[in-house]
């Protein structure tokens, strides 16, 4: 996948853009192979896992750009997203961040983006319900995906993030104690507050193999890790919101969660039998996932 998001990239000339690949201590000869297909691509190599937020804020560190890209290693760039992001940058002073349309590789649109979430969106996300809505004919004509249209937003995902130097250098760097999600949601709400405008940008076009890293995580469920992402959710609602919050944030998504469950034990009756211990095994990583959520509210308790 590193070699496929870095392809499209490596043909713009050094006065353009510099290219620079954080490689987190990998194993498999990414490197080796960046280092024979593209030469002219930067690397920057951790003797240890540091993990994203770490890996990001080191290649950013070394960067001499006054406009940054942040790109997953499950990103493709289309043709041309390059020149048409630094033109909406150059048109637009008052814009800070910036997401692109994310688009899978079918060519079905991504959410790109949106509101800071509250205790329903929790509840929502938690639960699925949203997801089964949006197969409802005709509900994405009430409720279109972002992507699709400019539209100004709260948050833009880290998948395909730009923002300004000036923004990095005044907002950043990353969270670092966030496990894998709500950095991106992090930065945009710190951006937000010093009153950077975030917009989604649909002529800047990315396809994403949404959930393409984190799918080599034993604990993942499909495109996402519910114990790292929920966890993280109620992070962001403690660093920003308070304990209180935080405690709100996790019952909600235990409420959601728990929901999620049930109905899932019901669907299994209705699984092929092929795909039932999957579906199993799935429905366990929730249960674990609403488990450690359920310690974390307790200690928020406590606290």
């Amino acid at each position: 996948m590193t070699l496929a998001a870095v392809e499209p990239l490596d043909v713009h000339p050094s006065s353009l853009a510099e290219v620079i690949v954080v490689d987190d201590a990998s194993t498999d000869g990414t490197s080796a192979a960046l280092q024979e297909k593209h030469p002219n691509v930067r690397r920057l190599s951790t003797s240890r896992r540091v993990g994203y937020a770490n890996a990001v804020n080191l290649g950013v560190k070394s960067s001499a750009g006054e406009l940054i890209w942040l790109l997953n290693s499950d990103t493709i760039v289309c043709p041309d997203a390059v020149e048409h992001l630094i033109s909406n940058f150059e048109r637009d002073p008052d814009l800070g961040i910036s997401g692109a349309a994310l688009f899978y590789p079918g060519g079905a649109v991504q959410w790109s983006g949106g509101r800071f979430p509250g205790v329903l969106w929790l509840f929502g996300q938690a639960s699925g319900l949203p997801g089964l809505l949006g197969r409802v004919p005709m509900w994405r004509r009430i409720k279109p995906v972002s992507g699709t249209a400019t539209c100004e937003v709260d948050w833009v995902t880290g998948a395909a993030m730009a923002l300004r130097r000036e923004v990095w250098d005044g907002v950043g760097p990353l969270h670092e104690a966030y496990r894998f999600y709500c950095q991106d949601l992090d930065l945009c709400w710190r951006a937000k507050k010093q009153g950077w405008k975030i917009s989604v940008l649909p002529d800047v076009r990315v396809i994403h193999h949404h959930g393409g890293t984190i799918r080599s995580d034993s604990d993942a469920v499909g495109v996402v890790q519910a114990t790292h992402m929920w966890l993280d959710l109620v992070q962001f609602f403690v660093i920003h919101h308070g304990a209180q919050a935080g405690k709100r944030a996790a019952r909600s998504i235990q409420i959601g969660g728990w929901l999620r469950v049930m109905i899932r034990n019901i669907l299994a009756l209705f699984v092929a039998p092929s795909n039932r211990g999957q579906w199993r095994a799935d429905t366990r990583a929730y249960v674990s996932a609403l488990r450690e959520i359920a310690r974390t509210a307790s200690a928020l308790h406590g606290s």
